[in-house]
């Protein structure tokens, strides 16, 4: 590749304070990062959350006391890094803005979601103004300040946008100079509609926004640093056994992100797969540790990699005799739940039911469940966790249930799914259950195996 373009995208964490802040700004100039994408400061968005909540109830005390406790941590850090005064006035006409804004809501006592995305985009474009003063006082570099709006594309389905990945492509071309001359200082999690609205990608979108941008702006890695030390083998909270994994497939990290691995979006990666761009994942508080490399192929293919889980899961069956030798009941179904932008992780099917596992907020969608009740009987069990084994070749070894089960003996499984993919197996267990399977699990399936071996 001609161009060493990096991209670096900083979590909240890394942006916690201007310490953090000055910690990650040295490692992009270790790292010689084009492009740096940045989430709001630690806690923010979720505050930004409580404050459209609070407005929308009428309680304009709590939105006050929310509304100075972002002042206040943000004019801290813009205080400790800097004494430019556009700066600070900048922050100022940002936080009138959100204040005006809020205002509104309360006013109203409602909140459109179109609204509460130009809400939630201050976290980003706050911390994305503090870090690049950050950065420009640490490098000699010329960098700016880039509003990822203007190239960050998308439709206009509010809360959760969808990116129109040709159109930033085109963009990123039009708008950035990447020959290595800038460094430029973006955000994650908020993009725009082709009006010029602002929306957001989802929580958890700016490991998403970053692959896009790396994706568009042809770059030669991608990294990913939070406060973890890369992937492990399971959640070292639950296992203290938990080994580093230094190396793993794109499938093997889109399993893991897909089904309950909170270190990455499972969206982020398809971008980076479409153009084979390696992926690092690291930590900006210890940045010297190995971390995890994520590419096309891992030089080694062990049966089971990883253990993860997905908690606040909910069953959900559909049942109706008329799906008895019936055409179209399934496209009916599904239909239901890709209008109304519902994901769904496993599927068993009867002659008369189809039961899948969803996030337990998906209860809440009151029209998609009446939708569904207009097709069938509709029932649903909660309190449920999803493991999943992440490895290789899983659906074509020999022995591989049998020794889940044997793992785990004692413990009820109440629904599972193998064979749609090579790369994992997953099943449902009761929540309470669930971290004593994944303790007992990866003793047993990858604490006594050869990383290297495919075989028990």
């Amino acid at each position: 590749m001609s161009r060493n373009v990096v991209v670096s995208k900083f979590g909240g964490s890394s942006m916690a304070d201007q310490v953090a802040m000055a910690r990650s700004a040295q490692i992009a100039i270790e790292r010689n990062s084009t492009i740096v994408v940045v989430s709001a400061t630690y806690g923010t968005t979720n505050k930004l959350v409580g404050l459209v909540k609070n407005a929308e109830l009428g309680q304009w005390n709590e939105c006050e006391k929310l509304l100075f406790q972002l002042r206040e941590k943000h004019f801290d850090i813009c205080q400790n890094i800097t004494q430019n005064q556009i700066i600070s006035e900048q922050l100022r006409l940002h936080f009138n803005e959100l204040e005006t804004l809020i205002r509104g809501v309360f006013l109203l006592q409602e909140c459109s979601l179109k609204a509460k995305d130009q809400i939630l985009s201050f976290g980003e474009r706050i911390s994305s103004l503090l870090f690049t003063e950050v950065l420009r006082d640490l490098t000699q570099k010329d960098v700016q300040l880039f509003d990822v709006r203007s190239i960050m594309i998308t439709d206009s389905h509010f809360g959760n946008a969808t990116a129109y990945t040709e159109i930033i492509k085109n963009k990123c071309k039009e708008h950035m100079n990447l020959d290595g001359s800038i460094t430029y200082v973006t955000q994650g999690f908020i993009g725009s509609d082709e009006t010029g609205a602002t929306t957001t990608l989802g929580r958890g979108g700016s490991d998403y926004s970053a692959a896009l941008i790396a994706e568009a702006a042809d770059a030669s890695v991608l990294e990913i640093w939070t406060d973890v030390a890369g992937i492990a083998s399971t959640d070292p909270r639950i296992c203290k056994n938990a080994l580093p994994i230094n190396e793993i497939s794109y499938n093997e990290a889109s399993e893991m992100a897909q089904y309950g691995a909170k270190i990455l979006h499972p969206t982020t990666l398809v971008p980076a797969m479409r153009k084979n761009i390696p992926v690092f994942v690291g930590s900006s508080y210890e940045k010297d540790k190995e971390g995890t490399w994520i590419r096309h192929d891992a030089s080694s293919t062990p049966l089971v990699r990883a253990i993860t889980r997905r908690t606040n899961q909910a069953l959900l069956s559909i049942r109706t005799p008329k799906m008895l030798n019936a055409f179209g009941f399934m496209s009916s179904i599904f239909d239901i739940f890709s209008r109304h932008r519902i994901s769904v992780d496993c599927v068993t099917t009867s002659e008369i039911s189809v039961a899948v596992t969803v996030d337990l907020s998906t209860l809440e969608n009151t029209k998609f469940i009446k939708e569904l009740r207009d097709i069938g009987e509709v029932r649903y069990e909660t309190n449920y966790a999803l493991i999943s084994l992440i490895g290789n070749n899983i659906s074509g070894t020999t022995g591989v249930a049998q020794n889940i089960f044997n793992s785990i003996e004692g413990i009820n499984v109440r629904m599972m799914c193998l064979g749609a993919s090579d790369y994992n197996f997953n099943f449902l267990v009761k929540e309470e259950d669930s971290e004593l399977a994944i303790a007992q699990l990866h003793e047993s399936l990858i604490g006594e195996m050869d990383e290297n071996s495919a075989t028990w």
